[in-house]
Parts: structure tokens; C-alpha cells; sequence
């Protein structure tokens, strides 16, 4: 029996408190592309074994979603992990590698085919200073996130911060857009430029209309036309998402 990915009826999952503002703290995002008709296997894999062999060796869960639009929907795994430093990333991950409880998980849920189409993609990340403690509200099946990768003009990421830290992210709330948390990416080229974030909407409906309304407050385009950003290098990066029913964050 297919098991659904998000819990059907309305829950309260307040319990749980991701503190990102920790300094040694580095988080990684990874990304986990499958063979057609994998991602249930994938799925079943992380619930039943990833998940508690990462607490084992170290490694944090902070959040797990699958995209919710196109061929993503059937065959991608979008999470985030959260390390002490960069050195204990290094150790987690050799000591989960080789642990033998992983080795027979990972060989008994591939005997019908391989499940990954490539290697995860892998992006090592430090919170900003304006990034929240988020805290689980209430959850229902409208809920969806949204993961959104920007990149700044060369020179520009500093104003881009600030453009976030002093006004964006109020606007957000302002809007109804929860702000989950927010990154840059810790090695280069990516750390000269980019900025990561994930924010939560009450529904598909409801991002479009508070995208809308933010675009058009003025507040918005004030700061906007003040924070000296200009244009992005390139168009925002977004990818809907819903999360997993082993998700912390919901």
C-alpha cells in the first residue's frame, strides 16, 4: 500500500524547534534524483532507515519535501541536514558510509533495480544572521514550502542581505509567507553570490496571492528601488514543495 507523504487530516506538530542561529552549525542541502518509479522505495528507505542512522552518526534532520510540479514530483528528494562543522560532516558521513547496518539497507532495497538515477547533489551552507528559530505551527495538507535559490549581480550579495534583513522578510510576514530559514552557500563560487531560502505558504492559492500583494506593496518597492541590488544575475531559482510525512518541518 502507497503510503501518502503528507498526513491527510489537520495536526499539531508544535513540538518541534530548529534553532539555525548556531555559529559552528553548518547545514547541507542535498538532492536526490530517482529511476523512474523509485521515489516511493526512496521514500520508504529514509523513513524506515536514513533518517535514524543519520541521528546515529551525528547528522541532524531538519526538513525532507518532494516538488510538487512536473517530472520532479515522481522522481526527486529535496532535504536538508544540519552538521556541527564542516569536519564533522566529513566524519558522519564516512562513519554512515560504512556503517553495516546501512550496507544491508542500502543492498535489500535495491534487489528489483537501483534506485538513484545519479549522485545527490550536495550543497554545504551557514545560516545568515537575519535567518529565524522556526517552530512547527499547524500543519494540514494545503501547507506547502518553497525553496527559492538567488543569485546576485557580482559584488552585490552584501546588499542583498541587508535588502532581506532590514525589509524583506518583515514584507513576508506582512504577506503570510512564514519564513523558514535562510543560507548562503559556504564554498565558491556559490559563496560569493548566492542566497538560499525556504518559506512556508497555507496553500498553492495562497503564494500567489501573497507574491501578488507583496510585488505590489509599496513598502516593497521602495526598499526595493533604495538597496542599490539592481538585478539579480539571473531569475530567482523556485521550486515548490511539500514535505514528506518524516519531515521534521511540517
Amino acid at each position: 500500500m502507497k503510503r501518502p507523504l503528507i498526513t491527510l487530516a489537520t495536526v499539531l506538530l508544535g513540538s518541534f524547534h530548529l534553532a539555525l542561529s548556531s555559529f559552528g552549525d553548518v547545514f547541507e542541502l542535498r538532492i536526490y534524483t530517482t529511476n523512474e518509479g523509485k521515489l516511493d522505495n526512496l521514500n520508504a528507505r529514509f523513513r524506515d532507515h536514513t533518517v535514524g542512522l543519520f541521528k546515529k552518526h551525528g547528522i541532524e534532520s531538519v526538513g525532507y519535501w518532494v516538488p510538487t510540479d512536473g517530472e520532479k514530483a515522481k522522481n526527486t528528494l529535496i532535504y536538508i541536514i544540519k552538521h556541527k562543522s564542516r569536519d564533522a560532516a566529513k566524519a558522519s558521513w564516512k562513519a554512515f558510509g560504512s556503517d553495516p547496518a546501512w550496507k544491508k539497507v542500502a543492498k535489500e532495497s535495491q534487489v528489483d533495480g537501483r534506485i538513484l538515477a545519479k549522485r545527490p547533489e550536495s550543497t554545504y551552507m551557514k545560516a545568515t544572521d537575519y535567518s529565524p528559530n522556526w517552530k512547527n505551527g499547524e500543519a494540514d495538507g494545503d501547507d506547502v514550502f518553497e525553496l527559492r535559490i538567488y543569485k546576485a549581480d557580482k559584488g552585490k550579495l552584501g546588499k542583498l542581505d541587508a535588502r532581506f534583513r532590514d525589509h524583506t522578510v518583515k514584507l513576508f510576514d506582512r504577506h503570510g509567507m512564514k519564513s523558514v530559514a535562510y543560507w548562503h552557500p559556504t564554498d565558491e563560487p556559490d559563496s560569493k553570490d548566492n542566497l538560499i531560502y525556504i518559506i512556508k505558504h497555507d496553500s498553492r492559492a495562497a503564494a500567489a496571492k501573497s507574491w501578488k500583494a507583496f510585488i505590489g506593496d509599496p513598502d516593497w518597492k521602495k526598499a526595493a528601488k533604495a538597496s542599490g541590488v539592481g538585478r539579480l544575475a539571473k531569475p530567482p531559482a523556485s521550486t515548490y514543495m511539500k514535505a514528506t510525512d518524516y519531515s521534521d518541518i511540517r
